[in-house]
Parts: C-alpha cells; structure tokens; sequence
C-alpha cells in the first residue's frame, strides 16, 4: 500500500486534540514517515492542521479515509469509547494502528482486536506511553539488575483537576498508565483486586479512586488516581528489600531517586527464633536518564514494527491485559468487594 515514489510510512490520524496534533508533529517530523490525512469533525482543529501541514487531507468522514488509499496506518486518538470501534474498521481496512489508551472498554472487545490484528497480520500498538519514558525504561533495568531486591510494594499517585473526560472515568482515564507500568515491571497480572472510587464533580462516573493489587508473586500495589485534587502529582514509589526507588515525573531534573536505605531481618539472632530488625542507612543517588519524547520514541518503536515485523513493547496484547485489570477493579467499586482476576 505504501507509495511508489516513497519509502515513507502513510500516517493518518483520527482525531486532533491535545494528543492527535502530536502525532501528527511527530509524524511528519520522522525520516521514514509522512502525515497524509486527519480526520477530526472540529473546523477549528482542521484549520490548524490546514495551516501548518498544508500537504496533509483533511476528512470529517473516517470511512471516506479508510478508502482514500492515502495511508498505511493510522493513529485512533479520539474519546475512549470509540476507540474499539475505530480501531476495527481500521484493522479490517489492512491497516497498521496506534490506539490511545484504553484500547477498549470490554474484555471481549480487546480480545476481538488482538485476533483481528493477528489475522490481518498488522501491527497494533496500544499508547501506553509510559512504557516509552526513558525513566521507566530505567527503573525497568534497575529491577532486572536485582538493584531492589525482591520488589515488596509499588504505589502510585496520579491526581490533578480535571480534565474531565466526558465518556469515561477517572479510572479508566488515569490508571491505565499505572497498571501498564506494573504489569511492565512484574510481568504478570494481578491476582486479586480492591477498589473503592467517589463519585463528587458527577454522579455518572468515578472521578477519585482508591485501588489495591495483589500479584502472584507477593508483590502488593496501590494506584491513587484522581480529577478533584488540587496537587497535581505523577508519583511512583517502589520499595524493595535493598531499596527504595522513586519517579516523579514532574522532576525534570531527577525523576529519578535510589533509596539505599531499609530494613531487613538477622534471623540467626540468638538461634531461638528471635529475629532482630536492622536498619540500613545509605546513600541517595539519582542516576543519570537520558531524556527523549516517550511519545516520540513510541512512534519511533511503531514504525520499527512494521518494518520488522515485531510486535512492540506495548502491542494488543498488553492492551488487553491492562483493560481486563481495569473491568475487574470496576466490578470491585461496583460489588464493594475484593475480586479475583
């Protein structure tokens, strides 16, 4: 499908608000890329993409760009309930996609797209772009280093105020990004859930949240995630029995900090069964990340795996999983009680 006169990869995006306009930046800003259509039914966002990529063809109509024959793949960054919708017509069209987070709003939704992807053989990445940040990419090293130890607890903070989304709640609006990371870092998924979310700004959806993992292996984490909170955070916290670590996203300087500090058990103490707790005292280091756009270096790992043909970092497949964690913590809110994944 690609152009004869160009090695260029076809990029179309759907939808130009905050997100899509970004793509299409990137996009058009890559050696092996090129924007050729945006789709968006807003005059104001197809004037500025009008202004500043005048090559770029402009649709209301996202079937009259599927058959364009301008593009080899396309970005959905539209509302997250159309995402399954768009993504499938997308997929059955041949064509290579991006999908923001969440990829759907059901199990059976995401699965039908990891099959439909599958059997068209295309490439679909979920934009769980966190999983791009240069800092998770180390602290994902770090953890493989054994520098922690064995992994004890994560949790996550994740609050500002607003923005609001229309379709869907705070849960599945902000803690995708979390459990992605989580999944990313332990690579399983959860065996239990609690939750429990408030539903203040409206009465139709979660805008706060309080949510509580279990993992196989004994790991246990907290996600924080909330639309109402004056401090605006992007914390993550790991500790482990060698150390602490801590991103903070909103540190440009060190997102990164390595607590070499904790607390361990001598159970040889006095041979009767008597532990005795040691404190460690150490130093604070904050190493060295080398920073790049995660979205940028996900557009990047996009085009990668369609040339190579290997699935990317965050495929369907994780998209599916974090979308099944993400029904299981709503039916937790929904019954008031801990449910098993």
């Amino acid at each position: 499908m690609q152009s004869h006169d160009s090695d260029k990869i076809r990029v179309g995006v759907v939808g130009c608000g905050h997100w899509g306009k970004n793509y299409v930046r990137i996009f058009s800003s890559l050696p092996n890329s090129c924007v050729t259509a945006v789709c968006d039914l807003k005059g104001q966002r197809q004037a500025f993409i009008q202004e500043m990529y005048p090559s770029v063809r402009l649709f209301t109509d996202f079937e009259q760009l599927l058959t364009s024959d301008l593009c080899d793949a396309v970005v959905v960054a539209t509302n997250a309930s159309t995402h399954y919708n768009l993504t499938k017509k997308a997929l059955e069209s041949n064509l290579h996609v991006i999908a923001e987070k969440p990829l759907t709003l059901s199990i059976e939704e995401a699965d039908e797209l990891v099959r439909l992807s599958k059997d068209r053989d295309r490439i679909l990445l979920v934009a769980h772009t966190f999983l791009y940040n240069p800092s998770i990419l180390k602290i994902r090293q770090l953890l493989k280093e054994g520098a922690v130890g064995d992994v004890y607890y994560l949790k996550a903070r994740r609050t500002h105020l607003g923005l609001v989304r229309e379709d869907v709640s705070a849960i599945w609006d902000l803690a995708p990004h979390d459990i992605s990371i989580f999944l990313y870092f332990l690579g399983q998924l959860p065996m239990s859930v609690q939750a429990m979310g408030g539903k203040y700004l409206k009465d139709s959806r979660e805008d706060a949240a309080f949510i509580n993992l279990r993992f196989p292996n004994g790991t246990i984490a907290n996600i924080i995630v909330s639309w109402a909170d004056a401090n605006k955070e992007r914390y993550l916290d790991i500790v482990g029995s060698k150390a602490r670590i801590v991103f903070n996203d909103l540190d440009n300087l060190e997102p990164i900090r390595i607590y070499h500090k904790g607390i361990s058990v001598d159970h040889e103490h006095n041979g009767f069964g008597e532990f005795q707790y040691l404190l460690r005292d150490g130093d604070i280091i904050s190493p060295k990340v080398n920073q790049e756009e995660p979205l940028k270096a996900l557009c990047k790992a996009f085009l990668e795996s369609i040339d190579t043909k290997v699935p990317p970092l965050s495929d369907g497949k994780l998209g599916r999983d974090v979308v099944a964690v993400l029904c299981k913590i709503q039916e937790a809110i929904s019954i008031r009680d801990e449910v098993y994944v």
